[in-house]
């Protein structure tokens, strides 16, 4: 009586194996959306819609990008980290939401490391400080001088609490020694705007979504935030040139899901990834956005396990980070 009733509670789950594996095999058979978890126009959204257009063409169904912008990438990121885990919602993880904000927002947290699955990572880029035209500085150390001479009347901008360029500016204050106001905004795009027009005067962002306004000396770059210069942009120094070593900060960019995703589908998505990112096409994007490839596997590549092995590092290393600045959101 007792093997027959093991039987009778274990045929649901081996009638279900069969149909789970087929429905594996048969992904992806409709339209799949990417959620970046933040607004247009920032380095997360540029990333997501160029690995967007080419896992369209590489897996034959639509992948259209979703933003879902809030608390520094939280929002986006717990929506997907709830999401059916059927291969059909991506996260376009960062660096914020995939490893600074578990120890930034705490117990806050709305979701856990082990609540998303690592598939692959796609691209790293540097950070980098400038500033609005209308300051009287040149380089960092200039403006390291001029925060000193007027404590606590700069402001600093950032795409959001809790991301990199907020934990970036927050290594130069502590570092230096120096008082600015820290003012996050709701991505890139609006903070750049504000920087542009004077009433932001210092700020940090990834080199993609500022390296235009760079370009067209609509703003003025002080360093990069990479132990090398960046191809991008050659004559800007690194903060380790500058004279502050100890600001270094890389923000990276790849594809999670929520962690009930079948293994298969994480694998063909890891597959498909490094085989993107290796393209002749998405390297030429990536490198005139001063981007670097992923550089986890042998060849330069991804994969899901080296990406998740990276995460892991990233959270213990940017923990060390906020405990040490002491940097917080409320």
């Amino acid at each position: 009586m007792l093997h027959r009733r093991t039987l009778l509670a274990a045929a649901p789950a081996l009638l279900a194996a069969p149909a789970l594996r087929a429905q594996d095999a048969n992904w992806p058979n409709r339209t799949i959306r990417l959620v970046v978890p933040f607004t247009p126009a920032g380095t997360t959204d540029i990333a997501a819609r160029i690995l967007a257009e080419r896992l369209t063409h590489r897996l034959g169904q639509h992948v259209v990008v979703e933003n879902r912008a809030g608390a520094g990438g939280n929002v986006g990121s717990d929506f997907v980290a709830k999401s059916e885990p059927d291969g059909y919602t991506l996260l376009m993880a960062t660096v914020s939401s995939g490893g600074i904000n578990y120890s930034l927002y705490g117990s806050r947290m709305p979701y856990k490391p082990e609540d998303l699955a690592a598939c692959g990572l796609m691209l790293q880029v540097p950070n980098l400080i400038f500033v609005t035209n209308s300051l009287p500085v040149r380089t960092l150390k200039e403006l390291v001088d001029y925060a000193r001479a007027n404590p606590g009347k700069l402001n600093n901008g950032s795409s959001g609490a809790g991301t990199s360029l907020h934990l970036t500016g927050e290594l130069l204050k502590t570092v230096a020694g120096i008082q600015m106001q820290h003012v996050p905004f709701r991505g890139a795009g609006p903070m750049l705007q504000e920087v542009i027009a004077g009433r932001i005067e210092v700020a940090v962002d990834n080199l993609p979504s500022v390296i235009g306004h760079i370009r067209d000396g609509r703003l003025r770059p002080l360093a990069v935030t990479t132990k090398q210069r960046t191809p991008a942009l050659p004559d800007v120094p690194t903060t380790a040139e500058a004279g502050f070593p100890d600001v270094e900060a890389t923000a990276w960019f790849g594809i999670q899901v929520p962690a009930r995703t079948p293994r298969p589908i994480i694998e063909r998505l890891g597959r498909e990834i490094d085989a993107a990112v290796k393209e002749p096409e998405t390297k030429a994007k990536i490198a005139d956005l001063g981007g670097m490839p992923p550089g986890l596997t042998p060849d330069g590549g991804t994969s899901p396990e080296t990406f998740e092995a990276f995460i892991k590092a990233e959270i213990a290393k940017w923990g060390e980070v906020v405990r040490k600045s002491g940097a917080t959101v409320e």
